[in-house]
């Protein structure tokens, strides 16, 4: 695809904004196709591949995790980090007012409540290069996992509640 064939989406604005190197990868979206449906599409490791979830704690208010394609997050270890008593996803409605984005297409980059907190699993910035959704279902970037601390900044913290996939 040529490179002004790729969507420009708010992250693609933020990765921008932010002097972050990237690259764009398209591949044909399958509803609950996953991260394996991606990976093999791109011909990458699922491991390389990091899902964004949107989480909300007991009192409803919401947060980004970044776990690898082949993990899980362990809720109830990420509540105990996080001192609340429960943390789990949000409907896919309130995920959508949250960032901005679809289910399947969501991105920690340029969310449309800019201060929510992003959780990345320690392991991630263990990895040369990781593919992370860029905005849109179908739409991955590919960045160095420094990078991915630089775009974010402040709002990331790292943690370790990775849980084997079910």
């Amino acid at each position: 695809m040529a490179k002004d064939k790729f969507p420009v989406t708010s992250a693609v604005r933020a990765l921008r904004a932010a002097g972050v190197p990237f690259e764009q990868h398209v591949y044909d979206y399958v509803e609950r196709g996953g991260t394996r449906r991606s990976a093999t599409e791109l011909g990458v490791d699922e491991h390389e591949l990091i899902k964004t979830l949107v989480l909300e704690n007991d009192r409803g208010a919401p947060l980004l995790a970044l776990m690898h394609g082949d993990f899980a997050v362990a809720t109830g270890l990420l509540a105990k980090v996080l001192g609340t008593k429960s943390v789990q996803p949000c409907r896919p409605e309130v995920a959508e007012k949250h960032t901005g984005y679809l289910v399947g297409g969501t991105s920690p980059f340029g969310t449309r409540t800019p201060d929510v907190p992003v959780y990345a699993e320690r392991s991630i910035f263990d990895l040369p290069r990781i593919f992370i959704n860029g905005g849109k279902r179908g739409f991955l970037v590919s960045l160095a996992p420094d990078d991915l601390r630089r775009a974010l900044g402040e709002r990331l913290c790292v943690v370790e509640v990775a849980a084997p996939a079910p």
